[in-house]
């Protein structure tokens, strides 16, 4: 029951004092779940974000049930989901019975444009680590342009581009023989 508790607060934490969504809170997760508490590495961090891109959800919530999940099964998921909603529920109770009031304090909108100006530095950041560790090799790099100027650009809707590039990959480790590879590892365990 400790580690569910656990699971809860530190989930509580990081959904606590993050703004802007997933993306941001990238570095606290890590941090938090691979640096400190090594629940998880940082490749499968990396993994469960690509996972929550495509399944439906939030990715922050996604990912603490994910995590979740791999401590203490589904019941450590619904905690660590639990946890890291808790903050939102009760700041979105708070704000709602008071949002009309906001609209006209002029510190509080001055202070929401600080705050997004903040999240731009916490997205960049995440970013910039992604493409560290997400692009390794030529074809890595080649995916990340094209996907890029496809999204950018051209405006293709990003689950498409998301599809495409999973097909890719697989048919990449299928010609040059590491799609065998794996499944030859996978076969002498």
């Amino acid at each position: 029951m400790k580690e569910l508790f656990d699971l809860y607060l530190t989930f509580f934490k990081i959904g606590a004092i993050t703004f802007g969504g997933g993306y941001a809170m990238f570095p606290l997760l890590e941090k938090e779940l691979a640096n400190k508490r090594h629940w998880t590495s940082p490749e499968d961090l990396l993994d469960y974000y690509a996972i929550s891109q495509v399944t439906p959800g939030v990715i922050a919530v996604n990912v603490s049930t994910f995590v979740g999940y791999k401590r203490r099964g589904i019941v450590g998921g619904i905690f660590a989901t639990a946890g890291i909603v808790s903050p939102s529920i009760i700041v979105i109770t708070i704000i709602s019975l008071f949002i009309s009031n906001f609209q006209d304090i002029i510190w509080i909108q001055k202070a929401l444009k600080g705050i997004n100006v903040a999240v731009t530095a916490l997205l960049t950041y995440s970013v910039i680590n992604f493409a560290k560790k997400s692009i390794k090799n030529w074809w890595a790099l080649i995916f990340y342009i094209f996907s890029f100027c496809g999204i950018y650009f051209l405006r293709i809707p990003s689950v498409i581009v998301i599809l495409l590039s999973a097909l890719c990959g697989i048919g990449i480790a299928y010609f040059s023989g590491n799609l065998k590879k794996i499944n030859a590892t996978e076969d002498k365990k």
